[in-house]
């Protein structure tokens, strides 16, 4: 459909997981995109597929989302080669998943702080002046970790729950220039689910009995058109919402 023909949109761990599938849905709609991580060759290898299927253009940048001059100079270089920002897309996060509350040490909690709200604080900040011009939205991803309460979650709830917190304040303040914010929950499946399914059946077939829907979500066709949608012109009167992508589980009002 091309909905987003043109455009240009900046996704965080673009390279890999669910970022990747996002990248393949806006490709496929024509976005040019902008995709960061820390692993330069992966960012490589997933440019060259990208632009091989979808003929549009992508940029690979390097860097940390803790690092608050990586992150300006990712907008930096993206305004250097576009000339503009018409989505940004904070997906990325690292966290100590499975460790107790107890267990976890300051430096534990800072990982998940710093790679989750700091960068997606970091990133929100810096785009919004090009966000603003080109009236564009952005879309952070927390998790059902901090909706539901998840066992061994405590430092990556704590950084989901507060970019939702953050978003919705940028919501109110960027409403007025037209900049929407919303907030996705995904149960995703992804390369270290696989991992984990293949190594502990039993257990995935349990969680998957959880889920109404019984299956994870396709990172690309499940997680990644809603997020198109999101983007796009046909979610223009959507902004300070939570959309939660869980197959059912966790139903709430």
């Amino acid at each position: 459909m091309n909905r987003l023909s043109g455009n240009v949109t900046i996704i965080t761990g673009g390279g890999k997981g669910i970022g990747y599938g996002l990248a393949e849905a806006f490709a496929a709609e024509g976005s040019n995109l902008v995709i960061t991580g820390r692993t330069e060759s992966r960012l490589v290898a997933a440019k060259e597929k990208l632009e091989q299927a979808y003929g549009i253009e992508v940029l690979p940048i390097v860097a940390d989302g803790a690092n608050e001059e990586a992150i300006k100079n990712v907008v930096e270089k993206t305004i250097e080669r576009f000339g503009k920002i018409n989505t940004l897309v904070n997906n990325a996060q690292v966290s100590k998943s499975g460790t107790p509350l107890v267990e976890h040490t300051k430096e534990d909690f800072d990982l998940a702080i710093y790679s989750g709200l700091y960068a997606a604080f970091f990133y929100m900040r810096e785009c919004f002046p090009y966000l603003k011009e080109s009236r564009g939205s952005v879309i952070n991803f927390a998790s059902g970790a901090g909706l539901f309460g998840k066992l061994g979650q405590s430092s990556y709830a704590a950084a989901k729950e507060g970019i939702r917190g953050m978003s919705r304040v940028a919501a109110a303040e960027w409403g007025p220039d037209g900049v929407r914010v919303n907030v996705v929950c995904p149960l995703a499946m992804t390369e270290s689910l696989q991992q984990w399914k293949e190594n502990y059946p039993e257990l995935f077939q349990k969680t998957i009995q959880g889920i109404p829907l019984g299956r994870f979500a396709d990172p690309r066709q499940d997680i990644g058109r809603v997020c198109v949608f999101l983007a796009s012109d046909d979610a223009s009167y959507v902004t300070g919402e939570t959309i939660t992508l869980q197959g059912g589980s966790g139903l709430r009002p």
